[in-house]
């Protein structure tokens, strides 16, 4: 679990590096984003990684981490904008937005160690094709949910899927980053 722990932090800090220098090119532009944008925008990422993998070619020679990344970071700007729904503001701080990125990331963190603990840490013998389709399903959830105006009977709400594909997300790049590893 320490290795995972670990692991974990090193993606969050790759992601976290990315957003914030993001945010110095662009400033808070993706304030504007509904979160249906927000949710289309990480099924453009994850169908990218799908497609690649059911073809077994690219065209665009981006890695899928980069995408894994985006899904991450959109997670991460998709639960902020739920935390700042009555804001109105368009531009946040860099410094605001570092902060609610790390707060968001902890508590994705937690919940991966909680379910860690309870599956035995399951996610290291799934292949990393998997991550994305439980991160679509995620996303059918989501917009399942948009469709219903947030109301649910029994499920989990937006940010509790928020939460699970920034883990899968991570997953998926501790998993390939292993891989890079081994043939290194």
């Amino acid at each position: 679990m320490n290795k995972t722990s670990n692991q974990y932090d090193f993606v969050v800090k790759q992601c976290k590096d990315i957003f914030i220098k993001k945010m110095l090119d662009y400033g808070s532009a993706w304030r504007v984003m509904r979160n249906t944008s927000i949710v289309d925008q990480i099924f453009i990422k994850t169908q990218r990684i799908r497609t690649i993998d059911d073809k077994g070619t690219q065209k665009v020679k981006e890695d899928i981490g980069s995408d894994y990344i985006g899904i991450v970071n959109y997670s991460i700007i998709g639960l902020i904008q739920l935390e700042l729904q009555n804001d109105k503001r368009q531009e946040i701080s860099v410094e605001e937005a570092g902060k609610l990125f790390d707060k968001f990331a902890l508590q994705a963190k937690s919940l991966m160690e909680n379910k860690n603990h309870d599956y035995g840490e399951a996610w290291r013998d799934m292949r990393i094709g998997s991550f994305a389709d439980l991160i679509l399903m995620k996303i059918l959830r989501v917009r399942q949910i948009e469709d219903h105006k947030g109301k649910t009977l029994i499920s989990e709400g937006v940010d509790a899927n928020y939460h699970d594909m920034i883990n899968y997300a991570i997953f998926a790049l501790i998993k390939i980053e292993e891989k890079e590893n081994q043939t290194t």
